[in-house]
């Protein structure tokens, strides 16, 4: 087994664990987000400008993507964990979700009018991220978008910590910006939200557009 598929394997595992509990949690984790809610209706007003397909790549049990089809996007769902899917596809079931990988995504090229990633390459290690990006950039077409959602490093380098599921990195909005740029993505904005309470650590948020 690879390095690279021990650390999928342990992160569907993880989150397969904890499927439950994590879609408990998940329900109403959008109701205190204000700012969470804003930069995910503005990915949806870019993206229904042009129409197309979005995908939700590490989608959980369904929230985000739920949210972005009441954003009145066509959206469907993509996550390593099958506990996850399966409980997606419960709780959504007039939604598509899909068991598959974020860096090897069974889609064709150019196919996607956009992917929201939110909180979803956290868990991967830094030196297999770009490839991340270069799969993204593969299947979203020519000026399609791309919304990340990510914990904040905070001026610090890349930061391993605890995630409460497996091993999770925080970033540097900087630097997360400049693996999308050389994978051909343009930033249009970012928004960095400072922890409320109950949370550690500052959220980042990128919204990116692939190069025409």
């Amino acid at each position: 087994m690879t390095e690279t598929s021990s650390y999928l394997k342990t992160t569907a595992d993880a989150y397969g664990a904890v499927a439950l509990l994590y879609d408990e949690l998940a329900r109403t984790a959008f109701d205190a987000f204000p700012l969470d809610r804003a930069v995910i209706a503005a990915f949806a007003e870019l993206v229904a400008e042009r129409g197309g397909q979005v995908a939700e790549l590490g989608c959980g049990t369904g929230r985000t993507t739920a949210r972005l089809r009441d954003l009145g996007l066509d959206v469907f769902g993509i996550d390593l964990s099958p506990g996850m899917i399966d409980l997606a596809r419960e709780n959504h079931p007039d939604l598509r979700f899909e068991v598959g990988s974020m860096d090897a995504l069974d889609l064709a090229d150019g196919v996607l009018a956009g992917i929201v990633s939110w909180y979803s390459v956290i868990h991967t290690p830094p030196q297999e991220l770009p490839p991340y990006f270069a799969e993204f950039g593969r299947v979203i077409a020519p000026g399609g978008h791309l919304l990340l959602g990510f914990f904040e490093s905070e001026g610090e380098p890349v930061t391993a910590f605890d995630h409460k599921v497996t091993t999770a990195y925080r970033w540097p909005v900087d630097g997360i910006a400049e693996l999308a740029r050389e994978a051909g993505f343009v930033e249009i904005g970012r928004m960095l939200r400072e922890p409320i309470e109950g949370e550690r650590f500052r959220r980042g948020h990128l919204l990116m557009r692939a190069g025409e």
